[in-house]
C-alpha cells in the first residue's frame, strides 16, 4: 500500500477527519461531545513542537492518524511526551501504516531533542508494540488495565 504520512499542520484539511475518529474511537461512548475532541485537536495546530498530529494518507484518501501529546494517562504525570490516538481506517490495517504512524511519531519526537517517548495500549496490542522495538514498563495501569511501554531514541 503507497501512502504519505504529513503533519496535520500542513494537510488541515483532514482535520475534521482526524477529529471524528479520535472521537468515535475514545470518547463518543463516554458521553464526550465531539466539539470537545475537536478543541483538544486544535491545540495540535499551533506552532509548539508539542503537541502535534500526523496523518497517513494516499493523496487525498485519509488512512490513519498518530498524536504526540504532553501526557496521555492521568496516573502517570510524569511521563512525557506520550504517543496518543493511533487510528488506522479497517481497509488500511495490516498494510504498515500504524507501524509507520507510530514510528515517524517517535523519531519526530527524538529529532525534538526528547530522549524517551512513551505510549499505552490495551492489552491485547502488546505483541503489535513490542514487534516494532517498544518496551513494556508497565501493565495494568488505571481502570482500563492499560499497558505502559516506552522507546528511547
Amino acid at each position: 500500500m503507497s501512502f504519505t504520512i504529513s503533519d496535520l499542520r500542513q494537510r488541515p484539511e483532514f482535520f475534521d477527519t482526524v477529529a471524528k475518529r479520535i472521537w468515535e474511537a475514545w470518547w463518543e461512548a463516554s458521553g464526550a461531545p465531539l466539539g470537545t475532541i475537536s478543541g483538544r485537536l486544535c491545540e495540535n495546530m499551533d506552532a509548539a513542537p508539542i503537541p502535534f498530529a500526523l496523518v497517513a494518507h494516499d493523496g487525498e484518501t485519509f488512512l490513519g492518524t498518530s498524536s504526540v501529546i504532553a501526557s496521555d494517562l492521568a496516573e502517570r504525570p510524569q511521563l512525557t511526551p506520550w504517543i496518543a490516538a493511533v487510528w488506522v481506517e479497517e481497509a488500511a490495517r495490516r498494510h504498515g501504516v500504524g507501524a509507520a504512524l507510530v514510528d515517524r511519531a517517535a523519531q519526530d519526537c527524538f529529532a525534538l531533542g526528547v530522549s524517551r517517548v512513551h505510549l499505552c495500549a490495551r492489552p491485547r496490542m502488546t505483541r503489535f508494540y513490542e514487534a516494532l522495538g517498544w518496551t513494556i514498563s508497565e501493565r495494568k495501569v488505571g481502570p482500563h488495565q492499560m499497558s505502559v511501554f516506552f522507546r528511547d531514541a
